[in-house]
Order: C-alpha cells, then structure tokens, then sequence
C-alpha cells in the first residue's frame, strides 16, 4: 500500500494495477555470489484450496531477524538489491526478505515503526482509511529471541513488556486469537496477490507467506489460521508484494518498497 486512498473495508487503490512479480537479472547475479547456509531459512512452495502460495519460515532464537527501512544516510533501501548491497558492504548476507508494512509516496511507514530501538512512527490505534485501518489492525514485534504478531491496542498495553527491538504496525489483521478477521467475506470477489505474517503463540516460529495467485483476504487468512495453525497473522500488503527467497530462485523486482523484514548471515567463509 502506497498512500491511504481508499474507504475501510476495500484494496487500496494502488492494488488495482497490476504488479507482476519480477526476477531482475542483476539481482540473480548476486544471489549466486553467496552460498546458501543451511538452516537460515526454510522456503517452500505450497498449494491450498486451489491457491498457490510461497512460505518462509524462521526461528528467530536460531536467526537473525530484523527491521530495515533506512540506510546510514537516511534514504530508504526501497529494494533488496540495495539492502543486499549494503549488507555486502559490511560482510554480511541477506539470506530472506519481504517486505513487512504499509507505506507512502515517500517510504516513510503509514503506522508505527520501530528499528533496534528508535521510533521512527509512532502508534496509530484509531481506524482510518484503506487496509491499514480496517480495524483491528496489529503490529510484528521483533523481541530478543522471539516474534510476536499482536493487536494494536494490546500492543500499546504490554509495550513495555514485550521488549521489541524492532515493530512494523500493518492492517488489517488476518487471524485474530485463532479466528479470522469479522469482516472478511467467504464470497469476496476481491482477489489479489497477497503476503503477511503469522506467529506462534509463544512466539518461537514466524512464518512469511505471499501468495503465488490472486487470493481474496478469507482465503489468505485460512493459510495461516487452517493450513499453518497459528494463532495470530498479520497482513502486510498486496500486490506491492515481493520476496527474496533464494531457496526458492526468487528475488522480486518492482516499484520501491517501505519497511523491509530480513533475516541476516554472517560474513562468508
């Protein structure tokens, strides 16, 4: 989502063009230049009720996930290519990456935002336009070895308590304690490419999905809540929707992206 546009309940209006998902030539070329560690992440492509869909699972106690929007200079990384880079720079490499939360024109998050500790966009608990406030809506918190998805207002609750490191505050939620969204309609004739979150309810195992086809967001919601059990999953946008999975050959291309969620190796042998 780019901007807030459209009416609660509804897509926004940038996810009505149409934005296939890209494998950029010079991005391959630096997906071979590491090789793959084992165990960083596990990617998979699956098929659910007649959809297909790519998941990414990680176990934030044995990896390294984190947050990232901004570089050292203040400019948003806008695309994998420039965070790997950046990462590169440093000895490191971008094993995974989604990208994790709604966003405007210029990159800067539409809800709160929190990388290793900084608030960079404060909390919005009230609803509002678009998908974003199609409440309730909820925040991925990323805490010492643990990732939790958790409603807003319950987020503003036990803040202090949960100990984020890192937050991306999306919407709408897609699972809620174990049920669907209430507004989301079974007869939906809304179908676009999709990807969020979900986690474990003691916060052990997240676990990324995109969609490899249009999908309404029952649909979406009934992969985490049916097909992966899990209590709670957050949505993070759709078709802005991109993944860089090497397991699985992909790194999407497209316009530039907002917040970006990561799970980072250390430098090469």
């Amino acid at each position: 989502m780019i901007g807030t546009t459209s009416g609660p309940g509804t897509d926004p209006v940038i996810d009505r063009r149409p934005l296939p998902a890209l494998l950029a030539g010079p991005v391959m070329v630096l997906l071979m230049l590491w090789p793959l560690a084992a165990g960083a992440v596990t990617c998979r492509d699956e098929t659910w009720e007649g959809n297909r869909y790519s998941v990414c699972e990680v176990d934030p106690a044995a990896e390294d996930l984190e947050l990232f929007l901004y570089d050292p200079g203040g400019a948003p990384y806008g695309d994998f290519t420039t965070l790997e880079a950046r990462l590169a720079s440093k000895g490191k490499r971008l094993a995974f990456a989604m990208n994790a939360g709604m966003y405007h024109e210029d990159r800067a998050p539409v809800g709160h935002y929190l990388e290793d500790g900084q608030e960079i966009m404060r909390v919005i608990p009230n609803a509002g336009p678009g998908n974003f406030g199609l409440l309730p809506n909820g925040v991925f918190c990323l805490a010492e070895g643990r990732a939790e998805v958790v409603e807003t207002l319950e987020y503003q609750r036990r803040r202090d308590d949960l100990g984020c490191r890192d937050a991306t505050q999306s919407g709408p939620m897609l699972v809620i304690d174990g049920e669907l969204h209430p507004r989301f309609l079974p007869d939906s004739t809304s179908r676009y490419i999709r990807n969020g979150v979900g986690t474990t309810a003691d916060g052990d195992r997240a676990v990324f999905v995109i969609s490899r086809s249009a999908v309404t967001f029952h649909d979406f919601a009934g992969v985490f809540r049916d097909m992966l059990d899990l209590p709670q999953a957050l949505y993070f946008d759709g078709n802005v929707s991109r993944l860089y999975a090497p397991e699985l050959g992909r790194a999407d291309w497209g316009r530039p992206m907002g917040p970006i969620v990561a799970v980072v190796e250390g430098a090469a042998e």
